[in-house]
C-alpha cells in the first residue's frame, strides 16, 4: 500500500517524512526513540535530568501500585489470585491486591439465593414455571418396595467464594448430583404412606442436612437454604388404583376411630355399671350380715329364757310361730270338747271359696 494513498497525495510518510527518492527505507527505531526524546526535551525547559526521570519512573510505579486497591461490595467477597492461584478471600469494603497481572481478583455475589430443580424442568422465574417432566430423576423407590414420583427444588448460595470457585468443578451439576443421591436414599428408607402425607416435612429437613453434611466434605463452599418437595405421586399408570387403596385405608381409619369412640363410651359405663353392683353387693353383704349377728343375737336371748323357764319358753315359741303361720289366713276353730261323740260339719265349699 503506497504511503502518499493515507496522507491526501502530499507524499509524506507515516513518520512525517516524504521520500527523497531512490526508494530510500523509512527510519529505523533508534531514530523514533531519539526523537521522541528530543520532543520531550524541548517540552521540558531545562531538559530532562536524572532527577526528572526518577519522578517519572514514581509517577509510573506510583499509578500502577494505585490499581490494586478494589471495593468488595456488601453482596460480594473477593476471591484474590496471584498468578492465577487462590490464595485470598476479602469481606466487604476498600482491600488492596497487588497490581496487575501479579494479582488479580474476582467478586462473585455471595448472597443469591441459587435454585436447582430436579424431577421437572423450570426456570428461576418463580411466577413462571413449566412442569416438564424428567422420568429418570423424578422415579424412586420408596422403603416399602413402590414406585413414587417426586419432584423437588434446592435452593442454595455461595458460602465461600474461594471454594466455590476452586474445589469443586461445576458446582451446580455437583449440587444436583448429591441432592438426587441423598434424595433417593432416603426415599429408600420410607414408606410410601409416609413419603405422601405426614413424612414430607421431615424428608424435607433430613434432605438439607445430609446434603449439606456431603458438600462440607466436599470442600464446595456452598450453604443449602432449603430442600422443597414440590410434587409427591404414585406413578399416573397406577394413580387411579392408589387412590382406591387411599379410599380403603381411609375408611379403615374411620371405622377404627369410630370403634375406639364407642369403647371410650361404652367402657366407662360398664365399669361404672360394676362398680355399682360391686356396692351394692357389698351393701346387701352388711345388712346379711347384720341381720344374722341379729338373729344370732336373739336366738341366744331366746335360749337363755329357756334355760330359766323351759316350759313357759317352748309354748311362748309355739304361740309366736302359730301367729305367723296362722296370720292371714281363714280359720275354723271347733273346740275340742264341745259335740263330742257327733261329726262336726264344715262348710268345706264355702271355706274353699273364700279361699280362692
Amino acid at each position: 500500500m503506497p504511503w502518499q494513498n493515507n496522507n491526501g497525495g502530499d507524499d509524506r510518510g507515516p513518520w512525517g517524512k516524504g521520500p527523497s527518492g531512490g526508494g530510500q527505507e523509512p527510519p529505523n527505531i533508534e531514530d523514533l526513540i531519539r526523537k521522541g526524546q528530543n520532543q520531550l526535551k524541548e517540552a521540558m525547559p531545562g531538559g530532562l535530568g536524572s532527577m526528572g526521570i526518577l519522578l517519572i519512573l514514581l509517577v509510573l510505579i506510583g499509578g500502577w501500585l494505585a490499581t490494586g486497591f478494589y471495593r468488595v461490595n456488601a453482596d460480594e467477597q473477593g476471591v484474590v489470585l496471584r498468578f492465577g492461584k487462590w490464595v485470598n478471600t476479602t469481606t466487604p469494603g476498600l482491600n488492596y491486591h497487588l497490581p496487575s497481572p501479579i494479582e488479580t481478583v474476582l467478586l462473585p455475589k455471595v448472597t443469591v439465593i441459587n435454585q436447582i430443580d430436579i424431577g421437572f424442568q423450570g426456570n428461576n422465574n418463580q411466577s413462571l414455571r413449566r412442569n416438564v417432566s424428567v422420568q429418570n430423576e423424578r422415579q424412586m423407590l420408596t422403603g416399602d418396595e413402590n414406585i413414587i414420583e417426586i419432584e423437588f427444588s434446592v435452593f442454595w448460595r455461595i458460602a465461600d467464594a474461594g471454594m466455590f470457585l476452586f474445589n469443586v468443578e461445576q458446582p451446580p451439576q455437583t449440587i444436583k448430583a448429591v441432592a438426587e443421591s441423598v434424595m433417593r436414599e432416603i426415599i429408600g428408607k420410607t414408606p410410601i404412606q409416609d413419603a405422601l402425607t405426614e413424612g414430607r416435612q421431615r424428608i424435607e429437613i433430613e434432605a438439607q442436612n445430609k446434603l449439606q453434611t456431603v458438600l462440607d466434605g466436599y470442600g464446595a463452599g456452598v450453604s443449602i437454604e432449603q430442600v422443597k418437595l414440590t410434587r409427591v405421586d404414585p406413578p399416573a399408570a397406577v394413580i387411579d388404583s392408589f387412590r382406591d387403596v387411599q379410599k380403603a385405608q381411609a375408611d379403615r381409619e374411620r371405622k377404627r376411630n369410630e370403634a375406639e369412640a364407642y369403647q371410650n363410651d361404652i367402657v366407662p359405663r360398664a365399669r361404672g355399671e360394676a362398680e355399682r353392683m360391686f356396692q351394692e353387693a357389698q351393701a346387701y353383704r352388711e345388712e346379711i350380715i347384720a341381720k344374722a349377728k341379729g338373729e344370732a343375737s336373739r336366738f341366744l336371748a331366746v335360749y337363755n329364757e329357756y334355760k330359766q323357764a323351759k316350759d313357759v319358753t317352748r309354748e311362748r315359741i309355739y304361740l309366736e310361730t302359730m301367729e305367723k303361720i296362722m296370720s292371714g289366713m281363714n280359720k275354723v276353730i271347733i273346740d275340742g270338747e264341745a259335740g263330742s261323740g257327733v261329726v262336726p260339719y264344715l262348710p268345706l265349699p264355702e271355706i274353699q271359696k273364700k279361699t280362692n
